[in-house]
């Protein structure tokens, strides 16, 4: 369905929204303009090995055992001393400091981030459905071009434009590894997370299905027009890919700290991080292995970095129990034709139907919202009718 046809049939009062909600965009994402600039340049330091650890750390807005980690030194290595007399080379050490640097988060793409969380979730709750449409018009609900819109912008200007940092994937990590000692500013990391756990909650995983670069580049290669039949059948236990994603989860922070591999710091991510691809910078044989092997199952498995491996998939999968809009299903009216099941592309809906105590992961993908008969589905807020109708 053309986008088009759904604007014209849109009300006067959705076109006000519509139009508000561009303003609105726009305003939060020129006061990120007018921040980045605000802050000025950094300024430029010049590193060599005759410098310190506790010289040079600082600058590189980490601690020493990030640094001394980073240089594949041991946690406890002398801070004070010069690098050179602990065996590093000045090949070595530029190239730690480019890997850090590309770390560096753009505060722009926060902003960026809060404005395509608004407009998604004013899309689904106000504009998607037209106001003076009924169910027998609902093919021209929710058009898929607005969504790949969003999709497009999340992997050309938060990713590829703006490069890897910051994104949900890292502000989860950054939490953990400052609580090692990695990082100088513990409590800002947490603060950045829970920006990133709000817009989760604000509307039902939105800054995954919506904004994430990385999970809208799944997204993109998924929603191409192959294998659909292949799509259709291979979907993963829920279960199974939960399993997998918390026992990494688990296995990371255990790494972590120490408790197995006795080297403390040791991140696992760090070998399987995606986000490397927006600054074409892959860092590792198993970084570039993560990427391509993700793409390729993304063209018949839906979002498989996002449900195997991703650790704020896992935190925003349980944000999902409080998040204040959601998709619901009036059980009621419900007449189990199971067409939202087969309309989404993994086990969300099926589990709604089946009110299943622990369902997966919902990306907030709209696929179901304009295929029930009945008109049972919808994409609302808590208090509403599907709330009395036993609605997830």
């Amino acid at each position: 369905m053309k986008v088009s046809s759904w604007a014209s049939l849109l009300s006067k009062r959705q076109r006000w929204w519509a139009w508000g909600t561009a303003a609105a965009m726009l305003v939060i994402v020129s006061g990120g303009v007018l921040s980045s600039r605000s802050g000025g340049r950094e300024q430029q330091h010049a590193f060599s090995v005759g410098q310190s650890i506790r010289q040079i750390a600082p600058h590189l807005g980490v601690t020493g055992k990030a640094l001394a980690r980073d240089l594949k030194l041991p946690l406890d290595s002398p801070k004070q001393k010069p690098l050179k007399v602990l065996g590093i080379t000045e090949a070595e050490l530029q190239e730690v400091i480019h890997h850090i640097q590309s770390h560096r988060s753009s505060g722009l793409k926060y902003f960026i981030f809060v404005a395509l969380v608004l407009g998604a979730l004013v899309f689904l709750v106000r504009l998607g459905r037209p106001d003076a449409t009924g169910p027998d018009q609902r093919q021209h609900w929710y058009p898929r071009g607005v969504h790949l819109a969003f999709l497009a912008v999340a992997v050309v200007v938060c990713g590829f434009a703006l490069g890897k940092s910051p994104n949900p994937m890292e502000g989860t990590v950054k939490v953990f590894k400052a609580a090692v000692g990695l990082y100088p500013d513990p409590w800002i990391k947490v603060l950045l997370l829970l920006l990133f756990v709000v817009l989760a909650v604000v509307g039902n995983k939105i800054i995954c299905g919506w904004a994430c670069p990385f999970g809208a580049l799944q997204e993109l290669v998924h929603s191409l027009p192959i294998l659909r039949r292949a799509k259709q059948k291979l979907k993963i236990p829920f279960l199974l890919t939960n399993a997998i994603r918390a026992i990494l989860f688990a296995c990371m922070l255990l790494a972590l700290f120490g408790v197995i591999g006795h080297r403390k710091g040791f991140v696992i991510y760090h070998f399987l991080n995606p986000f490397n691809l927006f600054s074409l910078d892959i860092e590792s044989l198993a970084v570039g292995i993560t990427v391509g092997v993700t793409l390729l199952l993304s063209l018949i498995i839906y979002r498989p970095f996002c449900h195997l491996i991703c650790p704020f998939g896992l935190i925003s999968w349980l944000a999902e129990r409080v998040s204040l809009f959601r998709v619901k299903v009036d059980h009621t009216a419900c007449i189990d034709c199971g067409q939202c099941a087969k309309a989404c592309p993994s086990d969300a809906m099926s589990n709604r139907l089946q009110q299943t105590t622990i369902p997966a992961d919902c990306f907030s993908c709209g696929r179901c919202l304009n295929v029930c008969p009945v008109d049972a589905i919808t994409y609302s807020g808590r208090g509403t009718r599907t709330d009395q109708g036993g609605g997830r």
